[in-house]
C-alpha cells in the first residue's frame, strides 16, 4: 500500500501523575517518577466561570491537552481541523444520568445530558476557539486512539493542512465498572502537519496494512501505571515520541487492518528499527 509522510509539531499528555508533556516525557524516558501527590486537572480557563464550574472531567482533560499541543505547535487554533477521540465518552455523567432515570426521572439535567454526548468536548473546543471547520468525534471501542489517529492522518494528507488530534478517557464509576473497564484519567494530543516547520518534533511515514497486529507493549513503569485507562492504547506512540527513537509501531484498527508508523526525529534519515512484535505481527513485512 502507499506510504505517506506526516510531521508531528505539538505533543501533549495529561494524567494526574503526569501533568504535562515535559513531566510525561521524562517519566517515559526513565528520568523521573510519577508526580506525587497526583495533580488535579486544571480548570478550562477559556470557559466562562459559570461553564467552568459545570464542565465535566472529560472536557477539562481534552481542553488541557489540546491547549498544550497547540501552544507547542505554534499554530492558531481557529485555523486547525480537529479530530477528538474517546473510547467511552464521559462515564461519570453517563452513570449519573442512568441512576437519575431509574430513581428520579423528572430530575434529569439538560446540562448533564449535553455533556454526555460524545462530541461535546470537540464542540466546546470549536466554539471557544471560533473554529468553524467541520470537526470530528471518533469512537472505535478499544481501537479508538488508532481510529482517531488514522482519521487525523488522512485529513492532514487529503486537505494538506494542520490537524489537531485529541484523545481522552476517564475512570468508570458505579455500575459501569462492571461493564466498561477504564481506570484513572488520561488525555493526549498531537498537532500534525503535512509540511515540516521549525516546530516539527518528529516525522512519521505511515501506511495501512492488512491483518491485525498485537498491541505494542508498554515499556516504562509510568506508562504501565496508566494501562487501565480507555485511552492507554495511545501510550506506545507517546513513549516512542518521548524517547526520540527511530522505531516502527503497528496499531491495530480491527481484526483485519493495522496502522503502521515509522517514526523518527525530523533530521534523522537512518532506517527505522522495527519492534520485534511489529515485525512478527505483519509477517516480517
Amino acid at each position: 500500500m502507499n506510504t505517506f509522510t506526516t510531521h508531528v509539531e505539538g505533543i501533549a499528555l495529561w494524567a494526574p501523575g503526569l501533568p504535562g508533556w515535559a513531566t510525561a516525557r521524562a517519566a517515559f524516558r526513565g528520568e523521573a517518577p510519577l508526580q506525587q501527590p497526583p495533580a488535579t486537572v486544571p480548570p478550562p480557563l477559556m470557559l466562562p466561570p459559570a461553564e467552568r464550574r459545570r464542565a465535566p472531567l472529560t472536557v477539562a482533560l481534552a481542553l488541557a491537552a489540546s491547549e498544550e499541543a497547540i501552544r507547542a505547535s505554534g499554530q492558531e487554533p481557529g485555523g486547525l481541523r480537529a479530530v477528538f477521540c474517546s473510547a467511552h465518552g464521559d462515564l461519570p455523567i453517563i452513570d449519573h444520568l442512568c441512576s437519575t432515570l431509574v430513581h428520579t426521572p423528572m430530575l434529569v439535567s439538560p446540562t448533564r445530558f449535553l455533556h454526555s454526548i460524545h462530541n461535546a468536548p470537540v464542540g466546546l473546543w470549536s466554539m471557544l476557539n471560533n473554529n468553524v471547520y467541520a470537526n470530528t468525534a471518533v469512537n472505535g471501542a478499544g481501537h479508538s486512539f488508532a481510529s482517531g489517529l488514522l482519521e487525523a492522518l488522512v485529513l492532514c494528507e487529503a486537505e494538506r493542512c494542520p490537524v489537531l488530534l485529541t484523545g481522552y478517557d476517564t475512570a468508570a464509576v458505579g455500575a459501569l465498572k462492571h461493564t466498561t473497564p477504564s481506570e484513572g484519567a488520561l488525555a493526549v494530543a498531537l498537532v500534525l502537519n503535512p509540511e515540516s516547520t521549525r516546530h516539527t518534533q518528529a516525522t512519521w511515514r505511515w501506511r495501512l496494512a492488512t491483518g491485525r497486529a498485537a498491541e505494542p507493549d508498554l515499556r516504562s513503569d509510568a506508562a504501565r501505571a496508566l494501562g487501565g485507562n480507555g485511552m492507554s492504547s495511545a501510550l506506545p506512540v507517546f513513549e516512542s515520541l518521548a524517547r526520540e527513537e527511530r522505531a516502527s509501531l503497528a496499531l491495530p484498527l480491527s481484526l483485519h487492518q493495522t496502522l503502521c508508523i515509522d517514526g523518527a526525529a525530523p533530521d534523522d534519515d537512518a532506517p527505522a528499527q522495527r519492534h520485534p512484535a511489529t515485525a512478527d505481527a505483519l509477517g516480517g513485512r
